[in-house]
């Protein structure tokens, strides 16, 4: 195991902790839990609490917690929105000349589609991230899936891309495959030197959510209604939601990002928790 895969792996064990704390002030939030209280949930001291956020954010817990708040997401709500809007002034289609450079993205042709992925050879494997443990998933065109395991169900995580591509070839490469999670996950490096191509299965209306998102840049929120405005079709928030919901690949495509209009951080494919867990992070990443 090479020094990134150590860190990952660390970075894993960590978020489990920082879940569990996350979870607890979402049970718990009437009452307004102390952050020793909170520590004490997790089984750590309020010292070691700190410690365990500063390893894995780079801050402390009180202000990874702050990025959590209404009064926060409101603001970074109405910034945002300025980018998007500077997107849509600018005629831009697709992903933003920021992003592009980060991540392509290609869609499987209507027949393609139909075959349920006849002829492609697919290589997986299970990896550590900072939120946890994630499947991915590549064609020679590209990365097609990349989910996180819940409740560490390898089984029920596998079957479910399998689904996806049901007559598609599979073959576990672990050991290739995990150089491009280091890549994605990179605690040092950038997407600019490596850009990453995705090949998606979907309808176009989904497509399009999907190419949206690509515009929003870490550390920003955008409403689910944002979104539709941007895709041209403002009436579409709730199928723009349900896009969103099925997005094939995590994290790269970020729909971590897109919240409700209200502020409220909820309805992620991969848990509440988790995407609180990651908003928090990339904060912190553009301080």
């Amino acid at each position: 195991m090479d020094t990134n895969d150590k860190d990952l792996a660390q970075q894993s064990i960590d978020y489990r902790c920082i879940e569990k704390a996350i979870k607890f002030i979402e049970a718990n939030h009437k009452f307004y839990p102390t952050l020793d209280q909170i520590a004490k949930s997790v089984k750590l001291s309020k010292y070691h609490f700190n410690r365990l956020f500063k390893r894995w954010a780079g801050i402390s817990s009180i202000q990874f917690l702050q990025f959590l708040t209404l009064k926060y997401t409101k603001q970074k709500l109405i910034e945002s929105r300025s980018l998007l809007d500077a997107a849509l002034d600018a005629g831009l289609s697709g992903p933003s000349r920021l992003h592009d450079l980060f991540v392509t993205l290609e869609a499987i042709t209507p027949g393609e589609f139909k075959q349920m992925g006849v002829g492609l050879k697919i290589e997986y494997g299970f990896y550590f991230t900072p939120f946890g443990e994630c499947l991915l998933a590549i064609t020679d065109r590209g990365i097609c899936h990349l989910a996180f395991v819940a409740d560490d169900n390898r089984s029920i995580a596998l079957n479910r891309l399998q689904q996806t591509w049901p007559k598609a070839k599979w073959v576990e490469n672990q050991a290739s495959i995990s150089l491009i999670v280091n890549r994605i996950f990179s605690l040092t490096s950038t997407f600019k030197s490596h850009p990453f191509h995705l090949l998606l299965k979907g309808t176009n209306f989904q497509v399009n959510v999907w190419r949206a998102l690509l515009t929003i840049p870490k550390g920003n929120l955008i409403s689910y209604q944002d979104i539709a405005v941007y895709i041209g079709n403002p009436k579409a928030f709730r199928a723009v939601a349900h896009a969103i919901a099925v997005n094939p690949v995590a994290y790269l495509i970020p729909c971590h990002r897109v919240i409700a209009g209200s502020g409220k951080i909820h309805q992620y494919r991969w848990g509440t928790a988790r995407k609180k867990a990651m908003l928090g992070w990339e904060a912190a990443k553009t301080l």
